[in-house]
């Protein structure tokens, strides 16, 4: 059974790790105030110095989150410094390129291994490059992929993968998000919100379906909303419906794989049920809808009322498993396996089809 392979990982607190690596970090804003320097009381690194182009906000967050230094040069933090890991929350330039790119680029010519908050880059190019030089470096990086860390979507990958669930066949994703009209997409400044949203959505195909081989789309030009259909590598169909204009009081997300008379559905985010192999009762003599026990659907959701870890958006929003991930990649000298830039490269190759694809058009991705 599924619940035989599935274990739930004990949290160490970051005093509690004998091995720890030397963490530098590049960025003082808002979300990784909120989200990223947290997570770090959960992982084993000791945060040397922190980075930031105002001064200020960099000793301010190294009082905070016990940094010992302060730099507003993250150049010169790295040479000073000589870190194993960098972590990089930051914007974007004026022309809409993405400025965590160029410094994972110092980072790695520096020797440190890269933890950088998604987009990675405004660019396939750019990534592909950015893969070049960590090979040459010997050293990882990692995008913060957060959904494909979710408790809730990694339960949905295993169970999609289980012998029981049977061979993927389709699946469906929503989620809230507009696309600008097609005279506007080849500005990287218009595409921001598109190009630092889409990471979200299609992580998670890519951690679910794997690689898609073709796709088409239509794209309504009152909220900029789109539905893609797709043919993944695998053989497997999906859809995605990038539902703009839908209310800021409903549930962003919504996930559903199909495979051989079994189903499972995720929905915002922590609330899993999967409807295990069972065939309809008989049709117009079934007097209860009550299946039998060994095939009635499973359902998961926390409870919200313990002070636990479970509960706490940096778990269930992916942030401590994913830098725990890459962590512990590096103290055992192995790679990691998600949030890499192939998966990236994945993500980016959907974005440009966005870009240089009309609707209606069926394109190989």
């Amino acid at each position: 059974m599924l619940d035989r392979t599935h274990h739930v990982r004990q949290i160490k607190y970051q005093f509690e790790y004998t091995r720890r690596l030397k963490a530098c970090f590049v960025g003082a804003g808002g979300h990784s105030f909120r989200n990223v320097y947290p997570a770090l009381r959960y992982a084993p690194v000791d945060l040397a110095a922190v980075s930031d182009i105002a001064l200020d906000r960099a000793q301010a967050y190294a009082r905070l989150f016990g940094g010992e230094r302060a730099y507003s040069d993250h150049r010169e933090m790295l040479e000073r410094e000589r870190p194993d890991l960098v972590f990089i929350v930051t914007s974007y330039h004026p022309d809409g390129r993405v400025q965590a790119t160029d410094i994972a680029k110092d980072v790695l010519a520096a020797g440190a291994h890269v933890w950088m908050e998604k987009p990675t880059a405004a660019s396939l190019e750019e990534v592909r490059d950015l893969s070049v030089r960590s090979k040459a470096a010997g050293r990882q990086v990692m995008t913060g992929l957060k959904k494909i860390f979710f408790p809730a979507i990694e339960k949905l990958g295993e169970i999609a993968a289980s012998p029981e669930f049977g061979r993927l066949s389709s699946l469906y994703l929503r989620y809230p998000q507009a696309l600008p009209a097609p005279s506007r997409r080849g500005d990287l400044v218009a595409m921001e919100s598109f190009l630092d949203h889409i990471y979200h959505p299609a992580a998670i195909l890519n951690f679910l379906a794997g690689p898609i081989s073709r796709a088409t789309y239509e794209w309504e030009s009152h909220n900029g909303g789109c539905v893609l259909s797709m043919r993944f590598a695998s053989g497997a169909i999906g859809t995605a419906h990038f539902a703009a204009g839908s209310s800021g009081s409903s549930p962003f997300e919504r996930v559903e794989v199909i495979g051989e008379n079994a189903n499972a559905v995720v929905d915002n985010g922590t609330r899993l049920t999967y409807y295990r192999r069972a065939d309809l009762p008989t049709y117009g003599r079934a007097a209860s809808f009550i299946q039998p026990e060994a095939n009635a659907p499973l359902h998961w959701e926390p409870e919200n009322s313990l002070g636990q870890l479970y509960n706490n958006n940096m778990f269930f929003l992916g942030y401590v498993p994913e830098i725990l991930h890459l962590c512990d990649a590096i103290l055992e000298s192995r790679q990691i396996t998600k949030g890499t830039l192939e998966n990236v490269i994945e993500i980016m190759k959907l974005f440009e089809f966005f870009r240089s694809t009309d609707a209606g058009v069926t394109a190989t991705i």
